[in-house]
């Protein structure tokens, strides 16, 4: 169906939100991943526009390399890993991404996914649809200023990442991921000492760059010397100021420069 100016226009915002599980004007996340300060009648048209898709169960993709792009995908709930492989054909993540995030900004300019987008566990989200969006942009300028925004802010976390992790020890490596973690959950409005890691040991290691046998070592020290407690897969940070202390970075500094990322 071909949905012009004039139809989202004349919609009945109460009528299609009847319709749908989830809501811009209902969603929890709404000031994460959307412009703040729309009025209903803008949030209506947002609804018609943007797409609740069925949950995704842990290891399946939200989108394959070479996959035609069609939509931006804004996780609702669980998380999500992007991964490419390099030419041993070995995985490489580049990224993990939670609630109120917004992935698949990497295909628009080929009109094709050229990464991996798999499920850490099940996961809820929100289509995007893309070639509706110079519609709803036109209609609402906030929003493309929240796109340009979300933009942005996913290379300036590739940037940032690379250059915090290229030239530090494992420990500092690991300390730095889990604070950063710690900031990301805290800015989604849950507690910022005790989260969940959906990654596994093989995949926080494949991120930072580091052997798995690295990271389980250092996490067990890390308990150890109670900077942490793990049960499963809930971390707690039990002294935050000696996990700062150990990043290398002070607690001002990281705090920055998690604002700066997310």
């Amino acid at each position: 169906m071909t949905i012009t100016k004039e139809d989202i226009k004349g919609i009945n915002g109460r009528a299609f939100a009847r319709n749908l599980r989830v809501s811009c004007s209902t969603c929890s996340l709404s000031e994460l991943c959307l412009p703040r300060g729309l009025n209903k009648e803008n949030l209506d048209k947002l609804d018609y526009i943007i797409k609740n898709s069925p949950p995704i169960a842990k290891g399946n993709h939200l989108y394959l390399p070479g996959d035609d792009f069609k939509s931006l995908f804004a996780i609702r709930t669980g998380s999500a890993k992007v991964y490419v492989l390099n030419q041993s054909g070995e995985e490489q993540i580049i990224g993990f991404y939670f609630p109120g995030e917004v992935i698949g900004f990497d295909a628009i300019s080929k009109e094709q996914y050229t990464c991996h987008a798999v499920a850490l566990e099940t996961l809820s989200y929100c289509k995007l649809p893309f070639e509706k969006m110079n519609m709803i942009c036109a209609e609402i300028p906030e929003f493309q200023d929240q796109m340009f925004r979300l933009l942005s802010d996913e290379i300036s976390n590739e940037h940032k990442m690379l250059l915090t992790l290229s030239k530090r020890t494992a420990d500092e490596k690991l300390a730095i991921f889990l604070i950063s973690l710690s900031e990301r959950f805290a800015k989604l409005g849950y507690s910022s000492t005790v989260y969940n890691l959906p990654m596994s040991r093989q995949e926080t290691a494949n991120y930072l760059g580091l052997a798995v046998e690295t990271v389980s070592r250092i996490f067990t020290r890390f308990q150890k010397n109670g900077l942490i407690g793990i049960d499963k897969k809930i971390l707690s940070i039990k002294d935050k100021d000696a996990l700062y202390a150990l990043s290398g970075y002070s607690e001002k500094k990281i705090n920055g420069y998690n604002k700066e990322m997310l």
